[in-house]
């Protein structure tokens, strides 16, 4: 089996489950502001996800750093990280997610198209924000056999 394919693999652990219930936290919580501006408060589809994404963010360094991935790691480093990881998979969900859901449902009214957009690049979000996480933010350290001394 090739090792990106093994990789791919090994995400699927306990780490998986806490990291779900994380997300379930995460999206009461943010669904609630994104749609509450979006539809109470009349933000744009760009401002009331991109608010949601940087106030959950927040909780979600912490819950995740901690609870999830258990790193006990301190460094501005793994901050930046973790910010660049949150960047890049709202870019890239929320950048899928509207013009897909455009180009799918073109009859149907621009409130409501955005209102499927912003929930279906929720789920793009979630699956790309975990493999940022596992794999580059809160990546675990092993160990460097090579320089260790017998």
């Amino acid at each position: 089996m090739n090792n990106f394919l093994q990789k791919m693999l090994s995400c699927f652990d306990s780490k998986l489950i806490k990291f779900i219930i994380v997300g379930v936290i995460n999206t009461l919580v943010g669904t609630a502001i994104m749609f509450g501006l979006y539809n109470l408060a009349g933000f744009s589809y760009w401002l009331s996800s991109a608010t949601n994404y940087v106030l959950t963010s927040v909780l979600s360094f912490f819950l995740n750093k901690y609870f999830t991935f258990q790193n006990r790691e301190k460094s501005f480093l793994q901050v930046l990280k973790f910010a660049l990881n949150i960047l890049v998979c709202y870019l890239l969900a929320y950048g899928i997610a509207k013009p897909l859901i455009a180009f799918l449902l073109q009859n149907i009214n621009a409130t409501l198209k955005d209102n499927i957009s912003l929930a279906f690049g929720m789920v793009l979000f979630t699956g790309f924000n975990y493999l940022g996480q596992r794999l580059f933010a809160f990546k675990e350290q092993k160990p460097d056999l090579d320089n260790e001394k017998l």
